[in-house]
């Protein structure tokens, strides 16, 4: 189960999500204690970037360990090492490499081992014949023996009643086989899926108070360039902030969003005016980056973002309708120069785009006027 346990990483210039778990790696005899990585393309990094049948030769190898031998020594690399004293564990190769299919269908958004039990177990509740029996009670025990308990999400009952479900009246349940399933407990298992239908049933109706959390429009991205005039269509190189839109703040006027921006930020009052006046907004950053910063620069700088941008699309409106016409979409700000302003291939802070989703969202509530 991916969990809280959310990472990337960068194929081509993709963002591809992932997850991790520990793991052990068995090299040259000794165990070390490290993370597998697991992505949604299915490749694994064990020590290295493998395929998913390169990963199941792996743990089959013993390179990925799913037993570890009494005596053995182990290591967690800078921090421990250790030797094994009557070891436990759980996990076999097959176990392993189910779950890590899992958590591969798991990050494509795509139904998992589980997610296609309860599938099986809704066809079997619509049309209660023994081979759709047959088929639930197959895909039960498709899902790994480590995971099942937690099928139904119900910390109580675990998944006692989807055994005895696909066990049947009289069959015999995987974890106690010597015992038949009665009847009363057969009916209380059908009645439980009964009320949990309906209460999923009911579910898609309970959407939060203030809307949805989730974008409906498709992310935009503004990619890095430097405009040097203003354009009759500049289309989303409007949303950049070298882009020539002189804003007026303080009763100074800067040629764009940039030049006020280093402008603000270095310290004497002359290499200001300097700033002010550069040709490009590539040349202000250039000029204000040879200058001494302005005491407090640093954790006032976005606040000081925030207000030059929405100075930009106050004072031309025809710039706001392009953000405007952005809707809801994230917006990706490509900045070569600067990991805190721009994605940059999804190892930036982005705080460009998060502003100017921010400023958007303030025309939106003045047309609506939202206070």
């Amino acid at each position: 189960m991916i969990g809280n346990r959310t990472t990337h990483r960068t194929a081509d210039g993709v963002r591809v999500p992932g997850t991790w778990r520990h793991a052990f790696i068995c090299n040259g005899g000794s165990y070390f204690l490290t993370d597998l990585f697991i992505y949604a393309d299915g490749l694994v990094d064990c020590w290295e970037l493998v395929t998913l049948d390169e990963f199941e030769k792996k743990l089959h190898s013993g390179w990925v360990a799913t037993s570890l031998p009494d005596g053995g020594r182990a290591s967690a690399h800078a921090l421990a090492s250790w030797t094994f004293g009557e070891p436990r564990t759980w996990l076999t190769p097959e176990l392993l490499l189910a779950e890590v299919r899992d958590t591969i269908d798991e990050l494509n958004g795509r139904p998992d081992s589980t997610g296609r039990c309860l599938a099986a177990v809704d066809v079997f509740m619509g049309d209660r014949t023994e081979d759709n029996r047959a088929a639930a009670r197959a895909a039960y025990l498709a899902i790994p023996e480590t995971v099942r308990r937690y099928a139904l999400g119900d910390m109580d009952r675990k998944d006692h009643p989807l055994q005895v479900l696909v066990a049947g009246p009289g069959g015999r349940a995987p974890d106690w086989p010597e015992e038949p399933v009665t009847q009363e407990a057969y009916d209380e298992a059908i009645a439980y899926f009964e009320e949990r239908s309906r209460w999923i049933a009911e579910a898609p109706s309970r959407v939060p108070a203030d809307g949805a959390a989730d974008s409906f429009a498709p992310a935009v991205k503004v990619y890095h360039s430097y405009p040097r005039r203003a354009l009759e269509h500049p289309g989303k190189q409007a949303l950049r902030n070298d882009y020539p839109a002189a804003i007026t703040l303080d009763e100074v006027t800067y040629p764009s969003v940039a030049h006020a921006y280093w402008a603000r930020s270095v310290a004497a009052p002359e290499a200001r005016s300097a700033v002010a006046a550069a040709e490009t907004g590539a040349k202000a950053r250039t000029l204000a980056a040879a200058a001494p910063r302005r005491e407090g620069w640093e954790p006032a700088r976005t606040a000081v973002m925030a207000r030059l941008l929405r100075a930009k699309f106050e004072q031309h409106p025809e710039l706001a309708a392009i953000l405007l016409a952005t809707g809801d979409a994230t917006v990706i700000y490509d900045d070569a120069d600067s990991g805190f302003w721009g994605d940059n291939g999804g190892r930036g802070r982005n705080w460009t785009g998060r502003l100017l989703e921010l400023v958007r969202s303030d025309l939106l509530a003045r047309q609506a006027r939202i206070e």
